[in-house]
């Protein structure tokens, strides 16, 4: 298959920069030796890189024009073959027209949140595949890969496992769950209130000790989870993605929304208590490719209410439906999930 330049756009976030991943993987095992650039925010370039799959990593900052002008420039020199922008919105779709990419690759107005993106494509898919995942491997399939998504593994350093290794041994753990009850939106998080009352049940009958991932003006919510875990005694944490990384890998499980954390921990093989509401698993769950150093993980446990309604409407208090799912069955998966896994 003739090489070619691609340009990849998927600026953020956590989350959708993993279920990018597969799709990108895709693209490189069709395309060995091509040069693949993908841009990203500043924030992401350390995730970006750990997957080893972009030959380069261009940053922007689409909010700043002095961020935006160096990095058409540098579009308009590279002369890509084609563009895959696997965000679709207009700040990514901008990007690879402005630049003067002929053939621009992205979703239909059938899959695209904001109305009029894809007048800047000049390929538009139509997605019909239910995960997003398997939806960004479409958009590979039409620049010409084999197939939608592939295997990967995230790279870590060694100074990154070795600070983990110390935070554990600091804290006196041996064995760790992850709780990230933080989100974009709250109406897909589980209260934190519970997720301190979990920890308290995970500590006293799992004698395993939480560690709390604390997101950006989370402090208040990390504060009530630990005042709900009474005795517990969580230790949160608040570093960097590549510290972020090695927790999530060392982790015996994570339990978390539908949120970057939890997609993140599943890319690195971490077993998964995944809690749902308003968004749709089917769509937006945990999504595994076989690795060679992670064979035959344990399936992941997604909880959601049956009678649950989809819906990605962004609310400031939890759903309904995510406020159904209590306690004791979400302990019952930690405990059925890490049982299983040793």
């Amino acid at each position: 298959m003739a090489e070619q330049d691609f340009l990849i756009v998927r600026l953020g976030s956590l989350g959708d920069i993993t279920h990018t991943f597969p799709a990108v993987a895709a693209l490189r095992e069709s395309f060995p030796a091509s040069r693949i650039v993908w841009i990203t925010h500043p924030r992401w370039e350390p995730l970006v890189q750990s997957s080893c799959l972009a030959s380069e990593i261009w940053t922007v900052d689409t909010r700043s024009y002095s961020s935006i002008k160096p990095t058409l420039s540098k579009i308009r020199e590279s002369k890509f073959t084609s563009s895959i922008d696997y965000q679709g919105l207009w700040k990514s779709a901008a990007l690879p027209f402005l630049g003067g990419v002929r053939r621009r690759i992205g979703f239909s107005s059938e899959s695209i949140r904001e109305f009029g993106v894809p007048l800047l494509y000049t390929d538009r898919v139509h997605a019909r595949a239910a995960h997003i995942v398997d939806q960004n491997g479409e958009l590979t399939l039409q620049a010409g890969a084999h197939n939608a998504v592939a295997d990967l593994e995230l790279s870590l350093s060694e100074i990154q496992q070795a600070f983990v290794l110390h935070l554990m041994r600091s804290a006196g753990f041996e064995r760790y769950v992850v709780l990230s009850p933080g989100g974009g939106w709250r109406s897909k998080c589980w209260p934190p209130d519970r997720f301190g009352h979990l920890c308290q049940k995970i500590y006293e009958e799992l004698k395993l000790r939480c560690f709390i991932n604390l997101g950006r003006g989370e402090e208040e919510l990390v504060a009530r989870v630990k005042a709900a875990s009474h005795g517990a005694s969580p230790v949160a944490y608040n570093g960097s993605v590549e510290q972020l990384m090695a927790l999530l890998r060392n982790a015996a499980c994570i339990v978390a929304g539908d949120t970057g954390p939890l997609h993140l921990a599943v890319a690195l093989g971490t077993p998964a208590v995944a809690l749902f509401g308003p968004t749709d698993p089917a769509r937006n769950g945990p999504y595994r490719t076989q690795t060679k150093s992670l064979p035959n993980i344990a399936k992941d446990i997604v909880l959601r209410n049956p009678k649950a309604v989809t819906t990605y409407k962004r609310r400031a208090t939890p759903d309904q439906s995510m406020l159904d799912l209590d306690v004791d069955t979400v302990f019952v998966a930690v405990r059925k999930l890490l049982e299983a896994t040793g």
